[in-house]
């Protein structure tokens, strides 16, 4: 069907009934508007709804700079540009993309072709699998959206392989793009940008700022209930096994500086969302950082997580040798687990708690075995800086409580996993502090914990700063965030020390994510 003959049938459906939020087509936009409604209508051929987007965006490009219908120019352009990239990317099951081609239009034709990678912020377009459009995103679980507004299309690139890739998520990983057409005549170049790299570009011969969202790639990950998932993770381990990993939330960068977020006890990763969102607000934070998570069961025993991110950081060094030192940051036992990154433990370590103990320790584990491998590690020189975040150096006197009681009683430790340390039963008690008791996440929090008092002997081989809670009394040294007093939080000898006013779960506070920024700033000026 042409488009001239399509023309009267849209006008028959009444102008004012354009797509919701897009300007109704009163004025010299009103082809453009038209053109876009036309091709919104998803019963058409695909190659039809390609030209009819193409006509709106060439039209809507013409009249940017206008007085009168610019702003309604721009948002018909990024509609068409957003659609008609999602469009080609799924039509005839993708085989057309990333592919020159000829779209009929009208009395003439439109040469496509898709701009190539190039390393100054453009995208490749055969790294995506997928694309959503930003605006159709929900995110109802972040506090605000982190929007930038200009010209192009604001799209989530997922890329989701089969298999799935190294440190991919489920789902796939995601990133901010900006899709863009630029019109020379009828020849027509679609090109895809990461606007966290390159907030603007030239368009119709003006170099303007990128329309972005920067939130909704973010907020395409799964949201499932925090609370109910980490509950989960720490009494059914069992269950929540495979889960363990480390995950890149944005396509690998080797030019990116790798900031890793470790959860706590009783929580997931999703815990992160709100403060990576707000440290992206900052755009030479989200343009010199690529942000990752490592998520685990809680209930695991800390040294065992501990291992597991080690092996995981392994892999990273293994598949990525020339990428940047890290910036860890760890909220409560999170904390611990990125402390044993940045420490060298021996067997001559355990010395500490008597050579006879140690001994008989060892005695009963295998060189390599997972006790071994828990217990006796190296620090990874690749770690540049940790941000500790309410973390219990020394333990929280309420895993010595009923709660903890209740605790270790209700977690479910997988099989493999109870059988190792079964074996190594008679002398147990070194690794808990207390003979016959299996390792917990409960048991390593305790301050009566072995582990914890040989950490506190050894230096911490990175640069290392401490965010600690005051629940309201402000008398500090004596305060405590209700979980972790100070005398557990505080660390000697590190960069910097800042209490904030506010409970355990403090990583969402205005007082912290100024600190987190404060910190991230001072790392990218000293490196």
């Amino acid at each position: 069907m042409k488009i001239a003959h399509l023309l009267p049938f849209v006008l028959t459906l009444g102008l004012t009934a354009c797509v919701t939020s897009l300007p109704s087509a009163e004025g010299e936009h009103r082809a453009a508007a038209v053109h876009l409604k036309a091709a919104s209508q998803k019963t058409l051929p695909a190659a039809e709804r390609a030209a009819l987007y193409l006509e709106s965006a060439r039209e809507a490009s013409a009249l940017l700079a206008s007085p009168t219908s610019g702003e309604a120019a721009r948002q018909i352009y990024n509609k068409a540009a957003a659609d008609l990239t999602i469009l080609l990317r799924e039509s005839d099951g993708g085989r057309n993309w990333n592919r020159p081609q000829t779209i009929a239009a009208g009395g003439g034709a439109y040469s496509l072709r898709f701009a190539g990678p190039r390393r100054d912020g453009v995208w490749d377009p055969a790294y995506f699998t997928s694309f959503t459009a930003a605006a159709e995103v929900a995110q109802k679980n972040l506090h605000r959206r982190n929007l930038q507004s200009g010209i192009g299309g604001a799209l989530v690139g997922v890329r989701k392989a089969d298999p799935l890739e190294h440190f991919s998520p489920l789902v796939g990983v995601t990133a901010p793009v900006t899709a863009t057409l630029e019109f020379k005549g009828r020849d027509v170049t679609l090109t895809l940008i990461d606007p966290t790299e390159k907030p603007k570009f030239p368009i119709s011969g003006v170099t303007r700022t990128l329309e972005a969202d920067f939130s909704a790639p973010l907020a395409y990950y799964p949201q499932r209930s925090e609370y109910w998932n980490g509950i989960m993770g720490a009494i059914r381990v069992d269950k929540y096994m495979k889960t363990t990993g480390l995950y890149m939330l944005q396509p690998y960068d080797p030019d990116r500086i790798p900031l890793i977020f470790v959860h706590g006890l009783i929580s997931t990763p999703r815990m992160w969302r709100n403060v990576i969102n707000e440290l992206e607000t900052d755009p030479e934070l989200r343009g010199r950082y690529q942000c990752w998570v490592f998520g685990y069961p809680t209930g695991n025993p800390p040294a065992y997580s501990a291992m597991r991110f080690r092996e995981e950081l392994a892999k990273v060094r293994e598949l990525y040798p020339n990428c940047p030192d890290y910036v860890l940051v760890g909220h409560s036992m999170g904390g611990l687990v990125s402390r044993m990154q940045a420490a060298t433990v021996t067997r001559e370590s355990w010395n500490i708690l008597g050579e006879d103990n140690a001994a008989k320790f060892f005695a009963n584990v295998k060189k390599g075995d997972v006790i071994d491998r828990s217990t006796v590690f190296q620090a990874n020189p690749k770690v540049d800086r940790i941000i500790f975040i309410c973390t219990p150096h020394r333990g929280s006197e309420l895993a010595l409580g009923k709660v903890g009681e209740i605790g270790m009683r209700l977690i479910s430790l997988p099989l493999d996993l109870t059988s190792t340390l079964t074996s190594s039963m008679g002398a147990i008690g070194v690794l808990t502090g207390e003979p016959g008791r299996m390792p917990t996440s409960v048991t390593g929090l305790s301050p009566k914990n072995p582990t914890l008092k040989i950490l506190d002997s050894i230096p911490i081989q990175a640069n290392y700063h401490t965010i600690a809670g005051d629940e309201g009394k402000g008398n500090t040294p004596n305060s405590s965030d209700g979980i972790v007093p100070y005398w557990s939080s505080h660390l000697k000898g590190g960069k910097s020390e800042k209490i904030v006013p506010g409970p355990h779960g403090a990583c969402e506070l205005p007082e912290t994510l100024d600190e987190l920024r404060r910190i991230l700033h001072l790392h990218l000026h000293q490196n």
